[in-house]
């Protein structure tokens, strides 16, 4: 069998220039503009179910900070962060990722005086500088606060967030691993695509008497 040399050099030279330019435009569009996820439990429930697909947009976050009831996908504390080149490489393209990340909302921002305790009914509510926050979206009641937990009162500092998934009675967040620093956010959740019934866009959640 005959070989031709100049037709194989040029057909993996082509496949390299194209496999190089997949690579490179994957990390282009992931980094600048956004990426697929899927939910992987029910912390978010009713919001987003298990197995939801979810666009999540990172193009925001070059000149706007998080704002109060955004749906956030993070590293959480517990993720260690490596930034040699193949875990790099990995991170920005999505191939063989196993960096853990968290979706969670923002209920507490920076500068805010935040605190979890129940209501004269027993219920479990945050307080926002000594004023009950409206939740609709939450689904469950919360598990009691005891000392260990993060349940305030306290000033979130600068650089500083309190997340919380909307399942509060399913929910490892905030309450459990303290505040999150604004440098460990990957996107915003902007909508759900899939199961076709349940496509959904995100807006910006209303909080009256809350505005920025």
């Amino acid at each position: 069998m005959n070989f031709d040399k100049e037709k194989i050099t040029a057909f993996l030279k082509e496949t390299l220039d194209t496999v190089v330019f997949v690579v490179v435009a994957v990390i282009i569009i992931r980094f600048f503009l956004g990426e697929i996820r899927w939910i992987p439990s029910l912390s978010m429930y009713p919001t987003l179910d298990i197995k939801d697909r979810i666009f999540v947009e990172r193009v925001s976050r070059f000149y706007k900070t998080p704002d109060r009831g955004d749906i956030m996908i993070f590293y959480p504390p517990s993720t260690e962060l490596k930034y040699d080149a193949w875990t790099m490489f990995k991170r920005l393209t999505g191939f063989w990722c196993e960096d853990i990340a968290f979706i969670k909302r923002v209920v507490g921002l920076p500068g805010d005086k935040y605190e979890i305790k129940p209501n004269k009914d027993g219920i479990y509510h945050v307080y926002i500088n000594d004023k009950i926050l409206e939740e609709p979206y939450v689904k469950s009641d919360y598990s009691e606060c005891n000392a260990e937990m993060n349940c305030g009162p306290a000033t979130i500092p600068e650089g500083q967030y309190l997340m919380l998934g909307d399942n509060r009675g399913n929910s490892e967040d905030g309450r459990y691993w303290g505040l999150l620093s604004e440098d460990r956010f990957i996107g915003r959740a902007k909508f759900r695509f899939w199961p076709i019934n349940r496509i959904k866009y995100f807006e910006q959640q209303k909080y009256e008497g809350f505005e920025k």
